[in-house]
């Protein structure tokens, strides 16, 4: 499994970020797609091995309140479905 994600993190890019919070009802400014991108390329391997450690609150600062609250109903939608493979 964590091949295959290393794989698409090599391909990854900002437009993949955009669409998939586009397609989730999240609509970002530049700034925190920014943001967001930077940090899934930079972490995602520690995520990945500990995902309980990533701690949402601590990035509340970086959007908007709306967004924000939506992305960590994403995140805990996402880590019910799929935590259990990680």
């Amino acid at each position: 499994m964590y091949n295959l994600i290393e794989k698409y993190m090599r391909s990854f890019k900002k437009e993949d970020v955009k669409n998939f919070a586009l397609q989730k009802r999240v609509n970002l400014t530049e700034e925190e797609l920014n943001f967001t991108y930077e940090f899934i390329k930079k972490n995602w391997q520690d995520i990945l091995k500990n995902p309980k450690a990533l701690q949402l609150e601590r990035y509340k600062n970086k959007f908007s309140e709306e967004n924000f609250n939506k992305i960590k109903k994403i995140f805990d939608e996402y880590y019910q479905k799929f935590g259990s493979f990680i």
